[in-house]
């Protein structure tokens, strides 16, 4: 199913009763996190939640609900992509990326619709007047602090708009980019603009400061179509668009148009969005702290500031946002779905890997399990050295690396095979790199160690010359007996 925008996503959700609406006052400030942060631990991510009468700040009544946790289940995050199952858009990835050369005219042919779904989905401007501009409040007419943002931790240095498209340009090739970075709301026309250094939107502004100084144009873009909004947190290579992107997962176009005030494209169907720039000539502002998906609270430091010149938005705007703290929250469905998704990537240039796997408990940069097809001695250090070349995945703390056939999306196996098959001194290797901004274990800020633990079997090429056991494992005609007659045992799980 294809949705248009936010209100459309969320009306699905409640005639699938998956959504529980809020109708008593509910205040932005602490206490909305408390109640969200419970939702989400519930057994499979609990409900998405829509707070109709959001109470600000300063004890006044907001007119714009907020929705939140709407990616916060399996079956969500799902639906919001347009497929059943998130291996889906893996496969559909997979043909895309590397198709088989098929033979005669016959097979050629058949690739064509493969081929030509890209060609229908690149974005394409809005017919008409775009619903995210019914509304234009110029200087003077808006004030930021009277949107119902959230305050979701009692040490957090303001309320934080949490699931912001931001948009930047490049100086030079004009080429956008879209990232999903925190925004610290400091007053009636400014926020924060916590783009990491690895990130699209820091890479623009090192690069604008570079080649021009002075004011750089930003536009953030607030709600729209679910896979839309999903698509600022997928690693893309440098320079694909996150509208065709977007496009490709929804099987129809992002509908978009240009901002009042600047040349950016936009999502159309976005509720709120806020123009203006971040003067590269400016002095850093202190932002944070914030209570961060690490579980723990990321300190003040120095960002720049956005300063908003406009604002616009429908005349009946939802606000969306997501609570990060503790693991399990919203973020372990959005980078369930990259990790699922994007695994045909690694795959390219690591065709061995069979499956990786980020668990909630490592905040995805913490902890990487990988299996492998072990093909040569020391196999498992040229993946895990692969993996730390690779984009984003370059900021992994710590990887594992084990045999296919074991689950490592099952972590208590992972670590039962990999603790099983190492000798520490042999088997673990310590070097340094780039690490997470949010690391707050690092010595340097962004700069530390890691680490690789090879799990896997190893071989008498790879100095080991005990014999080497074989796993307990039933045999095949036992368990297929006992299967047959399970369901008349009686057998059944007590409290």
């Amino acid at each position: 199913m294809i949705y248009q925008n936010l209100r459309d996503f969320l009306r699905f959700l409640d005639r699938s009763g998956q959504l529980v609406r809020i109708t008593r006052p509910v205040s932005v400030d602490l206490e909305m996190a408390e109640i969200t942060d419970r939702t989400m631990k519930l057994p499979g991510g609990g409900p998405a939640l829509l707070f109709e009468r959001p109470v600000l700040m300063d004890g006044t009544e907001s007119p714009i609900p907020v929705a939140i946790n709407i990616f916060g289940s399996w079956r969500r995050m799902s639906a919001a992509l347009g497929v059943d199952d998130l291996e889906v858009h893996a496969r559909r990835i997979a043909e895309l990326v590397k198709p088989e050369i098929p033979k005669g005219l016959w097979g050629k042919m058949a690739m064509l619709p493969k081929l030509a779904e890209l060609t229908k989905v690149p974005p394409r401007p809005y017919k008409g007047a775009p619903p995210c501009q019914q509304v234009i409040l110029r200087e003077g007419e808006f004030d930021l602090t009277r949107f119902p943002v959230l305050k979701t931790w009692p040490h957090d240095g303001g309320p934080f708009i949490t699931l912001p498209m931001v948009i930047t340009a490049d100086p030079e090739t004009g080429i956008q980019n879209i990232g999903m970075y925190r925004m610290q709301v400091f007053g009636p026309t400014s926020t924060g603009m916590h783009w990491q250094q690895h990130k699209g939107g820091a890479g623009h502004y090192r690069a604008w400061k570079k080649k021009r100084g002075g004011r750089m144009p930003v536009v953030v873009a607030i709600g729209g179509d679910p896979a839309t909004m999903y698509t600022p947190t997928a690693p893309l290579p440098p320079g694909i668009d996150e509208y065709l992107f977007g496009g490709f997962l929804r099987r129809d176009p992002v509908r978009v148009c240009k901002a009042i005030t600047a040349d950016l494209t936009i999502p159309a169907e976005a509720e709120i969005v806020l123009e203006g720039y971040v003067d590269t000539d400016e002095e850093l502002r202190i932002e944070g702290p914030f209570g961060d998906h690490t579980g723990f609270y990321t300190l003040e430091e120095l960002y720049p500031t956005f300063h908003v010149t406009t604002v616009t938005l429908r005349e009946d705007p939802i606000y969306p946002a997501t609570l990060v703290g503790r693991p399990p929250v919203e973020d372990v469905y959005l980078g369930g779905a990259t990790e699922r998704i994007f695994l045909p990537l690694a795959r390219l240039t690591m065709p061995e890997i069979v499956d990786y796997h980020m668990p909630p408990e490592g905040v995805f940069h913490n902890l990487v399990f990988v299996s492998i097809r072990k093909e040569f001695p020391g196999h498992a250090y040229k993946v895990m050295n692969g993996l730390w070349g690779m984009g984003l995945m370059s900021l992994a703390k710590v990887i594992v690396v084990v045999d296919e056939g074991i689950d490592v999306r099952n972590t208590q196996e992972a670590w039962w095979y990999a603790l099983g098959n190492i000798d520490p001194e042999r088997d673990v290797r310590i070097t340094k790199g780039p690490v997470d901004d949010l690391d707050h274990a690092s010595q340097i800020p962004s700069f530390g160690s890691k680490m690789g633990i090879d799990g896997t079997r190893k071989w008498k090429e790879e100095g080991f010359v005990r014999p080497w056991p074989e796993m307990i494992e039933m045999d095949a005609d036992v368990k297929t007996h006992v299967d047959g007659l399970w369901a008349r045992l009686g057998i059944e799980p007590i409290d």
